[in-house]
């Protein structure tokens, strides 16, 4: 059993909350107040699987583990309000290492007024971190995976691959270009597209969905969910310019497997497709266009990666996954 088929194994098929719109199955869960829909995620960061004492500081842990989590609540269009917090803490993690920890957490919290409301501490073998976010939007404005329609256009936001670009300079010290600080800056301190996505709020339709485990999963995700077929195009595929210096194997590797990214991909109508211009230009974020969206039965639930020379495949989702055997 994969980690999406476990996922699936254990969502329930009826709810007993009349107030919860959105369960398992999305970047978060979604139930509805009077007047708010209320956007909760929960991610975890642990010793081993997601870092280790060498690939990152104490700062850039706590750092980046909450901004995993406020990726998720752009991908929902959700604006930040609370987090909480677990912690597992080893004996050989010293109170300095702690408080650099959360103070990564508060300096990125700080960026969107957000507020830690509670937790818990306990003793354990590997540090392990679990984060809650809470965050709102207005009812019914929060963005799904299901929502994607015929001839959609796809985008994608910043560029891709550049989180395991840096992952792999840290752990192959070498000879690299000037961007090396830029790439290993993209591993550890991602930048949530929270602004960015709440520009999205006067859009009538987008579906989004946040690169965590590569594009290759996350655009499979958006597929399978609004049964629909997305159509990338490979030349298309924003990529910096620091990734280029690697192999033209590791560029494709990274970009559509690599995952860590934290960008958002989704789809919206063509005819709403200048305001997402408006919102990247007004929030300063790299935005391409990469694709459509069609709703042929044969490749329905698929994506079709096209490239220069009218070769066509099928892209298959290949991305991270946790309890893949």
């Amino acid at each position: 059993m994969d980690e999406f088929s476990f996922i699936d194994s254990i969502k329930q098929k009826t709810y007993k909350q009349s107030s919860i719109i959105k369960g398992i199955g999305d970047d978060a869960a979604v139930f509805r107040q009077q007047t708010q829909d209320i956007v909760i995620a929960k991610d975890m960061f642990v010793e081993g699987v997601h870092f280790t004492n060498n690939t990152m500081e104490p700062y850039h842990i706590g750092y980046r583990a909450l901004a995993a989590n406020l990726s998720d609540l752009a991908a929902m269009g959700a604006n930040p309000a609370f987090y909480l917090v677990a912690i597992a803490i080893p004996k050989k993690w010293s109170t300095v290492d702690l408080d650099s920890i959360y103070q990564g957490m508060k300096d990125l919290a700080k960026d969107y007024q957000m507020d830690l409301i509670g937790g818990d501490t306990v003793s354990g073998e590997e540090l392990t971190i679990s984060i809650t976010v809470i965050g709102y939007v207005d009812k019914a404005k929060a963005w799904y995976r299901e929502t994607s329609e015929d001839n959609d256009i796809v985008f994608v936001t910043g560029t891709l691959g550049d989180s395991q670009a840096g992952f792999h300079i840290i752990n192959n010290p070498g000879q690299y270009d000037q961007g090396e600080d830029f790439l290993i800056k993209r591993h550890r301190m991602p930048t949530p597209r929270i602004h960015f996505a709440r520009e999205l709020e006067p859009i009538s339709r987008v579906s989004l969905n946040d690169i965590s485990d590569g594009i290759a999963s996350e655009a499979n995700e958006i597929a399978e969910a609004s049964n629909v077929c997305l159509h990338l195009y490979d030349s298309d595929i924003p990529i910096s310019e620091h990734l280029r210096q690697f192999p033209l194997s590791l560029q494709t590797k990274w970009k559509y497997y690599g995952g860590e990214d934290f960008e958002l991909m989704g789809t919206v109508p063509e005819k709403d497709w200048h305001l997402i211009e408006k919102a990247a230009e007004k929030t300063k974020t790299k935005l391409s266009k990469i694709g459509f969206v069609s709703s042929e039965s044969k490749f329905q639930g698929q994506v079709i990666l096209h490239y220069n020379n009218d070769k066509i495949e099928r892209l298959v989702k290949n991305g991270y996954n946790h309890l893949r055997r």
